[in-house]
């Protein structure tokens, strides 16, 4: 596949974008915030990457064009993209983030920060015609080794200065909490902040290699991982994050993984949230369930924060978005106890997995007891990798083409009562279920989304739209 912007950041197989790609684009994104007045020549741009075996030297491109385009590259090492996200806000500086996040080890991408927060779909548009632009130019496609002032240290005590702002201090003694580490970027900062809450964090599973984990559609491999850690250890939670650190992974006492955008209600509630904006595959009890205002987004972060701006500009206050992995942003400054939590609109790990802790201990619950209480409509989600871009429109024109269409397609299922056309195909049958086909934005594959009464049901329900999409073929 060609690399290309995606529901968040640029994407590409790594060895596409290892090399001139990433020159261009950093030199398209250096263009850009000069010539729309984001920064003035000499501006400062910070860069950091994930794990990924390619990060580094992508990273390395991407400083050296950055510099060669008249601003100033400072290398913020391997930290968490919200990390990156929160020192660049606070220098008022651009920011380029280098991850895949959750995709697999053969692909990674570039993330885009404005001094003021993630670039929007507008922006995207506009870098893709400077760097289409700039094709043909020599210097902007040169790849060089470029490097800047280490900002590593100050980054990361920035971060830590914040998560240990919303709990209370020693708000998690008497907790076991295992730290999934995998090849995470969040890894080390997470036993940190999580030991400092006075918890006993019991590290599990690091990796110098990279391991793709999907905080949405945790696999059956994690999932077995996650409950014998649990056994084994007698863990009260298990707390992990996708490669970059901004998706949070949060297994309860059991084992089981909590979906993202409980955690994200939850966050809300914690913060006495007045405004919530989330994507349409997030459970649909929210509106019932949450004493705020709810708006509807597509799937992808710039759309979730151009409608927290949007909340924002009209003059809303406490307004937060999230989405179903669990990425939650702030587009307000919140108070808690007198402890000011920063507006930072870019998705975060770290706060949905401190709130879920901080309200369970706080009630005296376990998380599955927390879970219970919210008592949400059972929500899962899969995909299918491999799954060509080509053949996923396909699809997606077959089942929008007509009502008959679309019936005949999920009659196995069950009978269609009504759609939405959002992002994907989201459709409500007359018993009430939910099946929601989408194809990914940033990989090959097709994800299927179900919401249903019971874990029974919604696994059945699961399956059916999975095998429905295996089997179905295009008219030839």
């Amino acid at each position: 596949m060609a690399a290309k912007f995606g529901t968040s950041g640029l994407r590409g197989l790594s060895t596409q974008l290892v090399g001139s790609v990433s020159a261009l684009y950093a030199t398209a994104f250096a263009r850009f915030l000069v010539g729309s007045n984001h920064l003035p020549a000499g501006g400062v741009v910070a860069v950091a990457r994930d794990f990924r075996e390619s990060s580094p030297e992508i990273a390395a491109t991407v400083m050296a064009a950055i510099r060669r385009a008249g601003l100033v590259p400072v290398d913020c090492g391997w930290i968490p993209t919200p990390a990156l996200a929160l020192y660049a806000q606070k220098i008022g500086a651009a920011a380029v983030m280098v991850t895949g996040s959750h995709i697999p080890a053969d692909r990674n991408g570039i993330k885009f920060y404005r001094p003021d927060g993630e670039i929007d779909k507008d922006d995207e548009a506009a870098i893709t015609r400077l760097a289409a632009e700039l094709a043909r130019d020599e210097a902007a496609n040169r790849v060089e080794r470029g490097m800047g002032e280490n900002q590593e240290a100050a980054a990361t005590e920035l971060f830590l200065e914040r998560n240990l702002s919303v709990l209370p201090s020693g708000a998690l003694e008497g907790l076991r909490i295992g730290v999934y580490e995998h090849s995470s970027v969040a890894r080390d900062m997470m036993t940190t902040v999580f030991g400092q809450y006075g918890a006993t964090v019991v590290p599990l599973g690091r990796s110098e290699t990279f391991i793709p984990v999907d905080t949405e559609a945790v696999s059956a491999e994690t999932e077995a991982l996650l409950l014998k850690w649990s056994v084994d250890h007698r863990l009260d939670a298990i707390i992990s994050t996708d490669g970059d650190g901004d998706r949070p992974l949060v297994a309860d006492e059991t084992g089981r993984p909590l979906r993202g955008d409980l955690l994200g209600l939850v966050t809300a509630h914690y913060l006495h949230a007045t405004t919530v904006v989330t994507p349409v595959t997030s459970n649909s009890g929210i509106e019932s369930i949450g004493g705020f205002e709810v708006i509807r987004t597509r799937v992808g972060s710039p759309f979730v924060i151009a409608e927290m701006n949007r909340a924002l500009t009209r003059g809303d206050k406490g307004v937060i978005g999230f989405e179903a992995n669990g990425g939650t942003m702030l587009g307000s400054t919140f108070e808690i106890d007198g402890r000011a939590i920063a507006a930072l609109p870019t998705r975060d790990s770290f706060l949905p997995a401190l709130t879920i802790l901080g309200s369970a201990v706080a009630n005296r619950w376990s998380l599955s007891q927390l879970v219970d209480r919210y008592d949400l409509p059972i929500a899962l989600s899969d995909r299918i990798e491999n799954f060509a871009a080509e053949r996923s429109a396909a699809l997606m024109d077959h089942l929008r083409h007509s009502s008959e269409t679309l019936s005949s397609f999920l009659a196995p299922v069950g009978k269609v009562k009504s759609s939405t056309d959002i992002d994907g195909l989201r459709v409500t049958l007359d018993d009430g279920r939910v099946i929601h086909f989408r194809p990914s934005g940033n990989a090959p594959e097709m994800r299927c989304y179900v919401e249903a009464p019971t874990a029974e049901a919604a696994q059945g329900l699961l399956r059916q739209g999975l095998e429905a999409i295996r089997a179905w073929q295009p008219a030839n």
